[in-house]
């Protein structure tokens, strides 16, 4: 089962205790329905439990409204319907419209208080809505094919304290929301508890990990950049000795090259330790330092000088 029918099943379990909600909520499966107007209202379902709520919404608001199972090749679609005229009437009488609007608008005096506007919302969740599964994104979007109805739609969300975009995608009108913060108050204020706390906990394990793989690449980094320092310093220390350099060397620099030799994979504030007295890291790095610069004077010296010119041979007497 999907995220987004997690969060449908737990709207439906959801328990409408006062009139003007249960309005609110049959308004919306008018508003994001296939069609609402004076031939009536036909919303089209994939969940059977959506179509059986809706048809409950309109009988506790005193409309008669059927529903039918139609079989599709990708499986069945229940449709739920208010096609008698008189019954049609009275639906547009409740909703404060006429039928015959040029383009559908969302009638804000269907809402009579604090709750309706939720219940709008989760309807409209339950007839045009999707919910990305957290462990793969946030994104929760309400799909219309009414331009102005999707406008308003923003709006309302908008009002509420959410931060919603709309884009059109293939000729439907799109209003979504893609910070996870927002999903989770948005899936709470639909009445979908359960599945903001999914959103949420996958939030925390997701922001854990990251903190996690950035110490870790840090960690990563730093390690690889004392292996590299400590590789330059034993280059350094084999070229001294190699050319018997090594054993002009301060005796404090003798010792330091004879401990970084005997103990190649130490770091340095373990190295630092070995030392009798033991030393700082960073004494132990300045004379890291110096152990190279003795180097690369060694070097410099052994490289050969430039060949004299043919003229410079001939002005030598």
């Amino acid at each position: 089962m999907s995220f987004s029918q997690d969060v449908k099943n737990e709207i439906l379990r959801r328990k409408i205790q006062r009139h003007c909600c249960t309005q609110a909520a049959a308004y919306a499966a008018a508003c994001f329905g296939k069609y609402f107007d004076d031939r009536g209202v036909v919303l089209q379902t994939e969940q059977e439990g959506v179509a059986a709520l809706v048809r409950k919404l309109y009988e506790r608001c005193g409309i008669a409204g059927t529903v039918t199972e139609k079989q599709r090749p990708s499986g069945p679609v229940y449709e739920f319907a208010v096609k008698d005229p008189a019954e049609v009437g009275k639906m547009l009488a409740l909703f404060g419209h006429t039928g015959r609007e040029p383009s559908l608008r969302i009638n804000p005096d269907c809402f009579a208080c604090q709750n309706c506007v939720s219940y709008f919302l989760s309807t409209a969740f339950l007839c045009c809505g999707t919910a990305t599964d957290p462990e793969k994104g946030y994104t929760i979007e309400f799909s219309s094919q009414r331009y102005h109805v999707s406008r308003q739609l923003e709006a309302l969300l908008s009002e509420h304290h959410f931060r919603p975009h709309r884009t059109q995608r293939k000729g439907v009108n799109v209003v979504y929301i893609k910070a996870s913060d927002q999903i989770e108050n948005l899936l709470a204020f639909m009445g979908a508890g359960g599945a903001a706390m999914r959103v949420m906990e996958q939030r925390m394990y997701n922001d854990m990990r990251n903190r996690t793989n950035r110490l870790s690449n840090c960690e990563t980094a730093n390690l690889g950049k004392s292996v590299q320092a400590a590789v330059q310093v034993q280059l350094a220390i084999r070229t001294l000795r190699d050319a018997g350099a090594l054993d002009t060397l301060p005796d404090q620099l003798r010792e330091t090259a004879r401990l970084r030799m005997e103990y190649p994979d130490l770091p340095l504030a373990r190295l630092a330790e070995k030392f009798d007295p033991p030393v700082s890291k960073a004494g132990l790095s300045h004379r890291f330092k110096r152990i190279q610069e003795a180097a690369r004077r060694v070097e410099t010296a052994r490289r050969p000088g430039p060949e004299p010119t043919p003229q410079a041979e001939k002005e030598v007497p």
